[in-house]
């Protein structure tokens, strides 16, 4: 299952720096906007130890952990939405993904330039906002201008319901009310996610602060917090610098120079975690000898569909799925004991998987 956030912000707010640490790739990362061009493309694997319980249990030739893209997009300017910059193209990446990571500089340096002259996490924050604003509002002004007379003309069902809606998302955009907050009806709903709307995508503040006042009161993070809880979003506090400085260092050396800085968790790990669950993802695994996974799905799959997601066989032939919950094997301690204490399960298609079950599909094509 591919999915992907998306990495924004303005030109030299840290977000190629943090793709660095995300990805511990080498891509650019230079002191002038639009260092980066095109976006790249990164999978990363989901902090998880579960899988690596597993392992220690199964001692299997391969070991895979579950993993999503992050997108790294060039920095975005005032004026983008009508091409300012290389606005046009960079929001048509943003569209591709599944989820917004907006990376928001909240530190002081005479160093590194600020495109708006001085640090203001908030105008910065609204400056991408209304940007993606702008371009959502640009496709519902083109399609209302071709769908409405012809909706009220024919009274075709389907055609004033996307009226309806489109004009719902029209008058909150225009209220700077992003679309993630509106509650569509559930037959406006698949309409407007045809359109891959960027303010309908759900986003992540991420407050980039100096490595140096990590553990120091941030009145600029402060603000985002305070702004990301008004539109029920999430922010995280992350020191891109040091999490690329992490990159080299040993898992026991990363833990280490956490503790000396009175870290809890890497940052990196913290947003992977947030989002994951900020798509909506959980995670199965398939367990043996040969290889342990870890398997990527959304909340509310069936074990059919979940099966089809290793292969398109699996669902097209399912039969049933042996499933044990990842709890039930740590408390029993082996396959064999979970059947003997009567946890071992046979489900059906219509089954609603569970994050942690560890699953072995029966299928015949």
């Amino acid at each position: 299952m591919s999915l992907k956030a998306g990495i924004v912000g303005l030109p030299n707010v840290g977000k190629s720096t943090l793709f660095n640490a995300i990805t511990k790739q080498n891509i650019l990362a230079a002191n002038y906007p639009f260092a980066t061009i095109d976006p790249n493309v990164g999978v990363v694997s989901v902090p998880d130890k579960r899988i690596d319980v597993l392992n220690d249990m199964y001692h299997p030739q391969r070991l895979i952990p579950t993993s999503f893209e992050f997108t790294d997009i060039a920095g975005l300017v005032k004026g983008a939405s009508s091409g300012e910059g290389l606005g046009n193209k960079f929001l048509s990446h943003i569209r591709e993904t599944d989820a917004i990571v907006e990376v928001v500089r909240c530190f002081d340096d005479d160093n590194i330039i600020h495109v708006e002259g001085k640090c203001d996490p908030i105008r910065d924050i609204e400056i991408i906002n209304l940007e993606l604003s702008l371009a959502d509002l640009e496709i519902i002004n083109n399609r209302l201008d071709k769908i409405k007379k012809k909706a009220q003309t024919t009274k075709d069902k389907e055609a004033l319901i996307e009226v309806e809606a489109l004009e719902k998302a029209k008058n909150a955009l225009e209220k700077n009310i992003p679309l993630r907050m509106i509650d569509f009806k559930d037959d406006e709903l698949p309409l407007i996610k045809s359109y891959c709307f960027l303010t309908q995508k759900p986003i992540i503040y991420l407050a980039n602060v100096s490595e140096e006042h990590y553990n120091d009161e941030n009145s600029y993070y402060d603000k985002v917090c305070e702004y990301a809880l008004k539109e029920g979003s999430k922010a995280i506090k992350i020191s891109a610098k040091l999490e690329c400085e992490l990159v080299d260092y040993t898992e026991d050396e990363k833990k280490e120079m956490l503790e000396m800085l009175g870290i809890s968790e890497s940052g990196i790990d913290e947003l992977i975690k947030a989002t994951y669950e900020l798509l909506g993802l959980r995670t199965y695994f398939t367990v043996g000898s040969d290889e342990v996974r870890a398997w990527t799905f959304k909340a509310g799959m069936n074990a059919k569909e979940c099966a089809g997601i290793i292969h398109s066989d699996f669902e097209k032939g399912f039969i049933r799925a042996e499933v044990i919950a990842y709890d039930d094997l740590i408390l029993c301690g082996s396959e064999l004991k979970v059947k003997e204490a009567g946890k071992f399960r046979l489900e059906g298609k219509d089954y609603l998987m569970q994050d942690g079950d560890i699953c072995h599909f029966r299928f015949n094509v």
